[in-house]
Formats: structure tokens, sequence, C-alpha cells
């Protein structure tokens, strides 16, 4: 009982936080105020790789360009997608909109991420990504800049 009311909660809020992300980003256009609706079905989404990335999370740029600076996107990882210990150059903001994400830091537990939960992802922190293998992992990304992806360096092993 408690999970389908998250659940019926979840939802409003998730689109809440995406229309809030997505507001100030409006494609200029002819109506009052420069600015004209921005309208993408699922059926209509475009899907890529992601430039850059390990093989595996595709995305539907809302706005910007990945590969040149600040973007706004829906991202896909697939059922059992994972990602070693990396950091990204700029600031991440995700909510998760299906699947499970698995966010991991060096020295904690993971935390695992269901529909309607939020992340944010601290520029040069090392951090784990994955997502559960019963299903793909599907969620709203803003990043703050280009975006990049730096393996973390394994120490060499002891002598």
């Amino acid at each position: 009982m408690l999970r389908r009311w998250a659940t019926a909660l979840a939802i409003p809020v998730l689109f809440l936080v995406v229309a809030a992300f997505s507001a100030p980003r409006a494609e200029a256009g002819g109506a009052k105020g420069g600015k004209t609706f921005v309208v993408k079905p699922a059926a209509d989404m475009a899907w890529e790789a992601l430039p850059g990335a390990p093989p595996g999370p595709m995305l539907s740029v809302i706005s910007g360009d990945p590969t040149k600076g600040a973007y706004t996107a829906i991202e896909k990882f697939p059922a059992g997608f994972s990602a070693p210990l990396h950091t990204h150059p700029v600031d991440h903001t995700a909510v998760i909109i299906s699947g499970t994400w698995i966010h991991g830091e060096p020295g904690k537990p993971d935390a695992r991420l269901g529909p309607g939960s939020y992340l944010f992802q601290p520029a040069n922190q090392k951090h784990t990504t994955a997502c559960d293998a019963g299903s793909e992992c599907v969620f709203f990304i803003e990043s703050s800049g280009k975006f990049g992806i730096k393996m973390a360096e394994e120490k060499a092993p002891a002598k």
C-alpha cells in the first residue's frame, strides 16, 4: 500500500522537476515573450549513443549539445549496465524515470535509486554508476557543461 502511494506521488513530482529544469531552456519562437512550447512525445525521441561514454548509454537531447556545453536530455542505460569508478568534469543532476540506478561512492554503501529519485553528482567526485539487471534505467539529466568521463586511475599493486 505504501509503495503504491509513493509511486503515485513520485510521478507528479517527477513531472514538476522536469518542468522546472526545462523551463528556462524553452526555444525562441513567435509566442508572446519570444518563447514557444517544446513538445517531445516519447515515440518521437531520437536516441543516439552518448559521445565519449562507454558503450551502452543512449541519449535523446532536449536542449544544448553534450559535445559542446551544457545540455538537458533523457538518457537510458541498458539493464545490467555498469561503469567502474570514474569522474565527470561538470556537475550532473538526474531524476530517475524508470528502472533502478545504482550509485556508488568509495567507502559508502551503494544507493539504489528508483523512479522519482533525485541525484546530484558534483564535478570531479569519484563514483560508480550502474543499472539494475531487472530493467533499463531511464532518467532526466541536466549537465552544467560538456559531457566528459575520466576513469579513476588504479594504484599499482604494493610490492
